[in-house]
């Protein structure tokens, strides 16, 4: 049949629709599926916020402001995904809101990484004969023969730049994509080369590689030093709420501008695709709030220093060689 011939439903061609249209014409399958996810995205709020003064009142004051802002990545991306569901015209102000946090996320796990070794100057000590391997993504996986890299104060400078560019650059280009929205020159749904979207998608792409490459450096050398503290599946998180977040949620909205996922009006297909991540995220997330809230809710004690642990050694080995 030719494509010329085909007949489309005009409203699968309109702009998102208003959130009374959807409230209008919700079902009671609907009805019971928007109030379940809006109770999990509100329950996840409660329960970051619960944590939040928890770790006010138990965490010592160099490691709250890291392990707030980690812990909030879930319940702050189940919160926005919960408004774009309900408003799809503000999905672009809540995606942009949601990455910015998250940009943020990345840097403050790479300073909670250090603090739980005790802080720059601990951590600099612990490490003094160690060096830092930088073959590890999600640069350099595939580049086993670069040399390994002593571990001084300067390196440990670049690792925090590397992390904090990403933090700052989104802030920026996030307010440069809404100037550019206002006078009509950025589409987030547009992949014209000529368009502002694609150049400031690309280049986010690249400063989110540069940015995970210090976290992954520096888990790398802290992760048998840290292991007491879970950092594998702290880790672990960070990667899946990325994972889930940036990649499904990109996958989704090709297929959705690909016509793949058909039109439901008053959906088109392209606002039923970011529906249909939305809805996923807030279950995710929801998920991952309860499992954070398991490896953060503990009692946050210093990590033994290398002077006690060579103390405790040599006291065990005297006792050993001078029996009683």
């Amino acid at each position: 049949m030719d494509e010329t011939n085909r007949t489309f439903d005009p409203r699968c061609r309109q702009d998102p629709p208003f959130a009374i249209d959807i409230i209008l014409q919700l079902d009671i399958f609907g009805i019971v599926l928007y109030s379940v996810l809006t109770f999990m995205a509100t329950v996840s709020m409660l329960i970051y916020l619960e944590e939040c003064v928890y770790i006010y009142k138990k965490v010592a004051s160099n490691k709250k402001s890291a392990i707030i802002w980690v812990n909030g990545a879930a319940p702050v991306i189940g919160a926005m995904s919960c408004l774009g569901m309900w408003i799809p015209k503000a999905t672009m102000f809540t995606d942009m809101t949601s990455a910015t946090y998250f940009a943020i996320v990345v840097f403050k796990f790479l300073i909670l990484m250090i603090e739980e070794c005790g802080g720059d100057e601990a951590f600099l000590k612990r490490s003094a004969k160690k060096t830092f391997k930088i073959s590890t993504g999600p640069c350099c996986c595939c580049c086993p023969c670069l040399p390994v890299v002593p571990v001084t104060r300067r390196c440990l400078f670049l690792l925090k730049l590397g992390s904090f560019q990403f933090a700052v650059l989104k802030v920026v280009l996030t307010i440069l994509s809404i100037v550019l929205w206002t006078n009509e020159n950025y589409d987030a749904t547009s992949a014209e080369i000529n368009d502002a979207a694609i150049w400031i998608n690309c280049g986010m792409g690249v400063f989110t590689t540069i940015a995970l490459w210090p976290v992954g450096i520096m888990f790398l050398h802290t992760r048998e030093t840290l292991r007491r503290v879970k950092i594998v599946p702290k880790f672990a998180m960070v990667q899946l709420v990325l994972i889930l977040s940036q990649l499904q949620t990109a996958i989704i909205n090709t297929l959705a501008m690909n016509g793949t996922i058909a039109c439901s009006p008053p959906y088109s297909s392209r606002a039923r695709g970011f529906l249909m991540s939305q809805q996923l995220l807030i279950l995710e997330m929801f998920i991952i709030t309860l499992v954070t809230r398991m490896l953060y809710r503990r009692e946050y004690e210093p990590i033994p220093d290398v002077d006690s642990d060579e103390e405790k050694k040599m006291i065990c080995s005297e006792s050993s060689s001078n029996p009683v």
